[in-house]
């Protein structure tokens, strides 16, 4: 992970969303189970949303907020997802699929956490909490829709 400003950081994060929502949308297509595909659609149409939300906290954030480095303190392992889409969840079922997107996101608010903790910039702390304060806040709804879906 080579992200020297908190910009990049937020195109990272932007990208990995909408990366995570392609793959979703591509296994959809090659599941047969038809609770499973829904619940690929699904996730595929909530990280696209969310690479949108984080594509609109770059463009409220301060540009000198965007330009600060993050790198000083940014050793962070890297976030694991199924970054070249094999079709890794077009084999998995339901709540495997489940368990992935979730640690994905938990990874997500891992590294969100850190930075927070390690940020000086008051600027920069508040950006972080807003960006962890979201991702917090789609998971537990993706977990509520997740919850109604599996209850079907």
């Amino acid at each position: 992970m080579d992200i020297r400003t908190f910009g990049e950081l937020i195109d990272w994060t932007r990208d990995l969303h909408q990366n995570l929502a392609s793959c979703l949308g591509h296994c959809a297509t090659a599941n047969e189970e038809e609770r499973t595909k829904a619940l690929l659609e699904y996730l595929s149409a909530h990280e696209a949303e969310l690479a949108r939300i984080v594509d609109e906290f770059e463009r409220q954030s301060a540009r000198n907020t965007l330009e600060t480095r993050v790198y000083d303190y940014l050793k962070h392992n890297p976030i694991e997802t199924h970054r070249t889409c094999d079709q890794p969840y077009a084999k998995l079922d339901f709540q495997g699929i489940y368990r992935e997107v979730m640690d994905f996101h938990g990874q997500v608010m891992d590294l969100y956490q850190t930075l927070w903790e390690k940020a000086e910039i008051p600027e920069a702390r508040e950006l972080l909490a807003a960006l962890l304060e979201m991702e917090k806040n789609e998971s537990m709804r993706l977990a509520r829709q997740i919850g109604r879906m599996d209850d079907l």
